[in-house]
């Protein structure tokens, strides 16, 4: 993996050939853009923030651009079929925000340009050869989800410092959660803990998964980021509290919906910044000249409220590092 500065030197140079005009088409076309996602209530301030993005670099929606979300509304097994009605209909650009959604868009099309905006691991989840140079039709701005998984073990188990085996809730069939369960595993020895993986596919597993976990005597749990935990924040954080479990999660939104902690890098700086992407693939550069982009700014969240309902003490030095806290 590039350096960040070696990516964001290349992207500089890419930046110096792009062309300062429409490509050569009719300007009055009116560009279409799609949102391939879960629903308007996921990220709203992460949506918004790729529109005025996209405002902001001349692209006003009714005039020469028409930005068309085409939603799940947490009906996953859409996501594949909603990709190829997108291909059919021939817009310029889908965006993609995570790895499950770019996955399905790369399966229904190699030749219409794919932004993604918060991948979890592009390069571990086969959707780009390199950061520095994507290749083919996929690019945009990475999470460094495994990364981050790693570093929220960490957060945890100094949330936890008693915490001796540990259960991830992944998904199987979200394309980044494989390497980010390896970048987990890898590191629970080096901090003392032993992992325990806990498949979920699905919303009726959540409670099946909780019994588990505790027949298993775990001390915490880490739940991996994906639209189908997101959209199940507050019966995850509930469920988490009931069986008196510290839980680390991905989105902030898992705090604010009763989680106890959350590591992430900002969404919406990452969507704002996809806007880039976008206008510079209307405008006529090739996605697979476009490096793909790290996060540049990561939140900590913790919910104090379930600290006291699970009966444990936060310490100090991790609560002076957080960037929000809820009490």
């Amino acid at each position: 993996m590039m350096r960040r500065r070696d990516v964001l030197a290349s992207f500089s140079g890419v930046a110096a050939l792009w062309p300062l005009t429409l490509r050569a088409q009719d300007a009055r076309k009116v560009y279409r853009v799609a949102l391939l996602w879960d629903s308007p209530t996921m990220f709203p301030k992460a949506i918004e923030a790729l529109r005025e993005g996209l405002r902001e670099r001349g692209w006003i929606e009714g005039q020469n651009l028409s930005f068309e979300p085409l939603r799940t509304e947490g009906h996953f097994e859409r996501i594949g079929a909603l990709a190829e009605q997108l291909v059919l209909s021939k817009v310029d650009v889908i965006v993609a925000p995570s790895s499950i959604y770019a996955e399905a868009a790369k399966r229904a099309t190699s030749t219409i340009p794919i932004v993604f905006v918060s991948h979890a691991d592009p390069m571990g989840s086969g959707h780009v050869a390199s950061l520095a140079r994507p290749g083919g039709n996929v690019t945009g701005l990475s999470l460094l989800m495994t990364e981050t998984n790693a570093k929220s073990l960490e957060l945890l188990k100094e949330a936890i410092s008693t915490a001796s085996r540990v259960a991830v809730i992944y998904d199987p069939a979200t394309p980044s959660h494989a390497p980010g369960l390896r970048a987990i595993e890898e590191v629970g020895p080096t901090v003392g803990l032993s992992i325990i993986p806990i498949p979920v596919r699905a919303a009726t597993e959540f409670e099946d998964a909780f019994s588990r976990i505790a027949q298993a005597r775990a001390d915490a749990v880490l739940v991996l980021s994906t639209p189908l935990y997101i959209s199940a924040a507050k019966p995850l954080a509930e469920l988490a509290i009931e069986h008196r479990l510290p839980a680390m999660f991905g989105p902030r939104e898992h705090i604010e919906a009763g989680g106890l902690l959350s590591y992430s890098p900002d969404r919406a700086d990452l969507w704002r910044r996809g806007a880039a992407y976008v206008d510079r693939i209307l405008r006529g550069t090739n996605p697979a000249d476009l490096p793909v982009q790290q996060p540049t700014k990561f939140d900590l969240a913790i919910n104090l409220r379930t600290a006291k309902a699970i009966g444990i003490v936060v310490p100090p030095t991790l609560l002076a590092r957080a960037d929000e806290v809820i009490e």
